[in-house]
């Protein structure tokens, strides 16, 4: 992942955009199998996300048409990493899945692909096939931001962070962002940020947090709200943690005031989270800064000691 650490985390810690614009040929997508390199985390779950509870990760405003985004998405993502997407004219391979969509959406074998994705990509609805197809395509999650309205009219987001999809449908910005602690900053400035990233340039962002589920797959309904268990010592707790990043980024779509804005989502061990003490020491600062209401807010109020003081004993150790 293309988490970016400096750009990140900040002290104090402060609930703000944190937009920057991408350098021409930074990439924005990940593919989800690499050839030699083993399959992503994230097609394992997105596939049962897919399978199990798809009416909480596809979802569209009803008269909305996706039709403009997805095909900017798409050539997007074959412009980038031509051997894990190929467009020809109607018919869409990805051929590290093994699977394709023919012009009339349906799935064809084109390889020693995944059996279930096909059977997967058979269930599905047809106008839900494509989207399909570029999510297990690809690692990042997606969404479409429509600036002419400031609201999100079409999600595809299986891996959420503790939020659920079906409850920011057709939201608008300032509301899909409403129960973020201390979020006078995007609140305020919701109708400059939404025309930002939808204009022609393309921008990127990061969050982070810790958390006691290790799982991308994140719907509140399916996370354990007690978090970490009573009575852990600082190494247990540590031990029961994990950093969970995302980065955000935003591709323009042609001749619209919309963007496809992508989630890609990582979690890792929070003991194998730096590559420094110096990188624990930030993020011990930035821990020990952070309000009461952002605490609350990310489920860190009662384990917030405990991870001071591990953070603290990194922090001290030698480079």
């Amino acid at each position: 992942m293309s988490f970016d650490f400096d750009a990140a985390v900040h002290v104090p810690h402060r609930m703000q955009p944190g937009l920057r614009r991408l350098a021409p040929g930074a990439v924005q997508l990940t593919p989800s199998v690499v050839p030699n390199r083993g399959v992503a985390r994230h097609l394992r779950e997105k596939l049962a996300v897919l399978w199990a509870f798809r009416e909480q990760a596809l979802l569209q405003v009803p008269g909305f048409d996706a039709g403009p985004a997805l095909r900017a998405l798409a050539r997007h993502a074959a412009a980038e990493h031509p051997q894990a997407l190929q467009l020809d004219g109607e018919t869409w391979r990805a051929p590290w899945l093994g699977w394709a969509l023919d012009a009339d959406l349906r799935p064809q074998d084109i390889g020693t692909g995944w059996p279930e994705i096909g059977t997967l990509l058979h269930e599905m609805p047809p106008e839900w096939r494509r989207t399909a197809l570029l999510s297990l395509a690809f690692a990042e999650d997606f969404a479409v931001l429509d600036g002419a309205t400031d609201t999100l009219p079409w999600l595809a987001v299986a891996l959420p962070s503790m939020w659920a999809p079906e409850q920011k449908i057709g939201r608008h910005f300032a509301e899909v962002h409403a129960p973020v602690a201390d979020n006078r900053l995007i609140v305020g400035a919701a109708p400059q940020l939404v025309k930002l990233v939808t204009g022609p340039q393309r921008w990127e962002r990061f969050v982070w947090t810790l958390t006691a589920h290790p799982r991308l797959h994140g719907h509140p309904q399916r996370v354990d709200p007690a978090r970490w268990p009573d009575g852990l010592d600082d190494d247990a707790l540590a031990a029961q943690t994990w950093w969970r990043t995302e980065r955000q980024t935003f591709i323009p779509v042609p001749d619209t005031a919309q963007a496809v804005f992508t989630i890609e989502v990582d979690v890792t061990p929070l003991t194998q989270a730096f590559e420094s003490a110096a990188q624990a020491a930030r993020v011990h600062d930035a821990l020990a800064s952070m309000s009461d209401a952002v605490l609350a807010y990310r489920g860190l109020t009662h384990a917030r000691g405990a991870l001071l003081r591990w953070l603290a004993r990194c922090a001290a150790a030698s480079p």
